[in-house]
């Protein structure tokens, strides 16, 4: 059943939501919201609006934790992201996974597409999905494009870990969660991720739970 907030005008939802202490609650899977695809930022918040819900995204991801947030994830349907990951990872992982630091970034209106042919699946879970993990099979190189929170032209290419963390942000943008590209047989609950497949690739999970990496 619709709401009067589902209406709201994105500014009054957004002055309501940063009208609370301390991260924003996260919507969980199951949510429309998380579903509907998003609006392009074009304005509909001012500048200090826009810095407020930023620094907000930035505090909710930070304290999750997680190495990215989009607006839908706290209930806002606007095509706005942001990204962070210091990377604290063993060498074999950071190697294996080509996971390297990232400085926060703010992605406004983004898109991808693949850079060449190479693919690489790994365990991801979704602060939107909490408890969960599975294998994804995604483009080992994007090249993105779009806006940073200051209107500025992005258009970058990004590889391994980093790559990733642009796709998943930019999915749910599109109203896209991981668990629609993921292989369903290696779903696992975080308690397996610990006990059982927290290696640096997926290969003995694929073995062991019989579904098959790319290459």
């Amino acid at each position: 059943m619709a709401t009067p907030r589902d209406h709201a005008p994105l500014a009054e939802l957004v002055e309501e939501l940063l009208a609370g202490d301390g991260p924003l609650p996260i919507v969980a899977a199951g949510d429309p919201v998380l579903r509907r695809g998003t609006e392009r930022f074009e304005g509909q918040l001012d500048s200090a609006l826009l810095a407020r819900f930023v620094e907000a995204l930035r505090v909710t991801m930070h304290a999750a934790p997680g190495v990215g947030l989009a607006a839908p994830q706290v209930g806002v349907p606007l095509r706005i992201a942001v990204i962070e990951d210091p990377a604290p990872v063993p060498d074999e992982v950071r190697l294996a996974r080509g996971r390297v630091p990232q400085p926060f970034r703010v992605l406004v209106n983004p898109s991808y597409d693949g850079v060449g042919p190479e693919r690489a699946a790994f365990f991801e879970g979704c602060l939107s999905v909490p408890g969960w993990q599975a294998v994804v099979d995604r483009h080992d190189r994007v090249r993105l494009t779009g806006e940073d929170e200051h209107g500025r032209t992005v258009d970058e290419v990004f590889s391994g870990w980093p790559a990733r963390i642009v796709q998943h942000e930019t999915d749910h943008l599109d109203g896209t969660l991981y668990l629609d590209r993921a292989e369903l047989r290696s779903l696992s609950s975080n308690q397996a991720m610990v006990e059982r497949w927290a290696q640096p690739t997926p290969r003995e999970a694929a073995a062991s739970l019989g579904f098959r990496l790319p290459g």
